[in-house]
């Protein structure tokens, strides 16, 4: 197994309902990391329409399916492994979900997302499963944003136990549109959550929120302000992402696997 590695977090701007501006996005994003020399890239929540869309529902694709296969192709062809948040419809039920790339573009693993927050529960049906699966790195899992809650970090340590050398977790931070980060700097919680779990397993963790409006939905007018998330094992901070609606940027973390 790969001792260490070159990881992308991608922390990109979603905008709400704009599949096809947000595919282009993600895609120049894969296209940067390979040009960056990174193994993998880890991209945020809901790249595809955004999290909690009023229209998700009318919008989702399947897994596989259209985000997914255009996702699976800028995998190949840059020859790095993708972690992305899409938005899934399998009949009627539409999931938060997560998938895993491999480099040669097949869909490697799926996570959804399990604790949602209660007011997106009117749109997205919880996940009911974890999984570790192998990847060029070894054993390695997702969850998703709020799975990561101190209550539900049980998730995490699940794949923990099972094997995981590495969660990657994307994610939508978001803040009431008149937050002061200079008063109240964001992120105690995520740093304590990935903290817990770091330093109880000696795995790392990755967090990778999105920037930008969100534009409908119960939290429509709230903003996804980034400050993307590396903790590596005894819960040290590898590092962490710029803070703002308008912080895009891919971040380069050469990590050391336990």
């Amino acid at each position: 197994m790969l001792k260490s590695i070159r990881v992308g977090m991608g922390q990109m701007l979603v905008e709400g309902g704009a599949l096809e501006a947000n595919l282009e996005r993600a895609i120049a994003f894969i296209e940067e990391a390979r040009e960056r020399v990174c193994d993998l890239l880890i991209l945020p929540e809901c790249l595809d329409l955004g999290w909690t869309f009023a229209d998700s529902r009318n919008l989702a694709q399947p897994i596989p399916g259209q985000v997914s296969e255009i996702l699976c192709e800028g995998a190949r062809r840059s020859g790095i492994e993708v972690v992305a948040g899409v938005t899934e419809r399998e009949g009627d039920r539409v999931y938060n979900a997560s998938i895993w790339i491999s480099k040669q573009g097949e869909i490697l693993g799926r996570h959804r997302k399990i604790n949602l927050l209660d007011i997106a529960r009117d749109l997205y049906t919880p996940g009911f499963s974890l999984s570790v699966f192998e990847s060029s790195i070894g054993p390695v899992g997702m969850t998703i944003c709020a799975d990561n809650f101190p209550e539900s970090l049980d998730l995490a340590r699940s794949l923990a136990r099972m094997g995981a050398r590495l969660i990657a977790s994307p994610c939508a931070w978001a803040v009431d549109s008149d937050h002061d980060q200079r008063t109240d700097p964001y992120g105690d919680l995520w740093r304590g959550s990935y903290g817990a779990l770091t330093r109880e397993w000696e795995v790392s963790m990755i967090g990778v929120s999105n920037v930008g409006w969100i534009s409908s939905g119960p939290w429509k007018g709230r903003k996804c302000i980034g400050c993307s998330l590396a903790m590596g094992p005894s819960g040290k901070v590898l590092t962490e992402g710029p803070y703002g609606e308008e912080a895009q940027e891919l971040i380069v973390l050469d990590l050391e696997l336990p």
